[in-house]
């Protein structure tokens, strides 16, 4: 374990948790993508899995600006996180349920990389890294607003259809 003596110690271990969180969701998007039946979903988690190798990218910039190595420690929140969303996939559920299950994953693990980043944007801040502070609300600037795109999609068509379950699909073969 790394001592952490001041805030420059602690911005550089959460920098280093996130970029492992965004490691492991890099390797689960594809899988939750493949799983989801509604097509604007499937698309939403293929757009996040581009939008996450930009969010790598960024912190490796970050990395750079604050004068560290890029490297990550396990982020056991997001292995958990995904764990769950990998039970959804393992679920015998009809396919509306499915995504329904799977937008509350992907929630769960969008306002955890809000929080991070939210809290990794203000040290670098508060330490004068405006630089990094930038690049930082432009990833926590996209997970809001992938956020709010997953709320929609349940909104707008995803919950109306998990709330039907299989009553269309007894309906067509009656």
């Amino acid at each position: 374990m790394v001592a952490l003596t001041n805030l420059d110690d602690l911005l550089e271990d959460q920098l280093k948790d996130l970029y492992n969180a965004e490691g492991q969701l890099l390797k689960a998007l594809p899988k939750m993508a493949k799983a989801a039946n509604e097509p604007e979903l499937k698309q939403a988690f293929e757009r996040h899995t581009e939008e996450t190798r930009e969010h790598i990218n960024r912190l490796e910039q970050v990395f750079e600006a604050i004068g560290a190595k890029p490297k990550g420690k396990t982020c056991l929140a997001m292995k958990g996180l995904i764990e769950e969303a990998q039970e959804v996939l393992q679920e015998d559920a009809e396919p509306a349920v499915r995504d329904a299950a799977l937008i509350a994953a992907a929630q769960r693990v969008e306002h955890y990389e809000i929080a991070g980043y939210g809290t990794v944007r203000t040290y670098a801040k508060t330490l004068g890294h405006d630089d990094a502070a930038k690049l930082l609300q432009k990833t926590l600037d996209e997970e809001g607003r992938t956020d709010k795109m997953l709320t929609q999609l349940a909104e707008t068509c995803v919950n109306q259809a998990a709330e039907m379950g299989g009553e269309e699909e007894e309906e067509e073969e009656a």
